[in-house]
């Protein structure tokens, strides 16, 4: 599906993040960079890379979280489904929109905890 074919009005349901650090995502299986993370909420994520994902592939993704302290970052790790991707306005970028279907109890409490602090 192309987000342009998308409705305009908000449908995510649940409020995300932006991420105001460099926030390398790393896939596990083959402990590579993916991208960066661009926003996070408790149910999906947005990733800006330099290729495109598959469509609707399924993807297992170390992500960091680092405080506002600056505090070296803790990882939590979640499997992800490609919802969406566009070309980004900078050259050489893609913007995708990701759906969590699968994190551990104790990644999705620090995810929580994170969620919670302020940006």
């Amino acid at each position: 599906m192309n987000r342009a074919d998308l409705p305009t009005r908000e449908q995510r349901r649940a409020r995300r993040k932006p991420v105001h650090f460099a926030a390398a995502v790393i896939d596990v299986i083959t402990d590579e960079p993916f991208g960066q993370l661009g926003n996070l909420s408790a149910t999906g994520l947005l990733l800006i890379s330099p290729t495109a994902p598959n469509s609707e592939a399924i993807y297992q993704l170390r992500l960091p979280l680092v405080g506002s302290d600056g505090a070296q970052p803790q990882y939590i790790e979640a499997g992800v489904q490609e919802q969406w991707h566009e070309s980004a306005p900078s050259a050489g970028q893609v913007w995708a929109g990701y759906r969590i279907i699968a994190i551990g109890e104790d990644d999705a409490a620090r995810l929580e905890r994170w969620l919670e602090t302020s940006t």
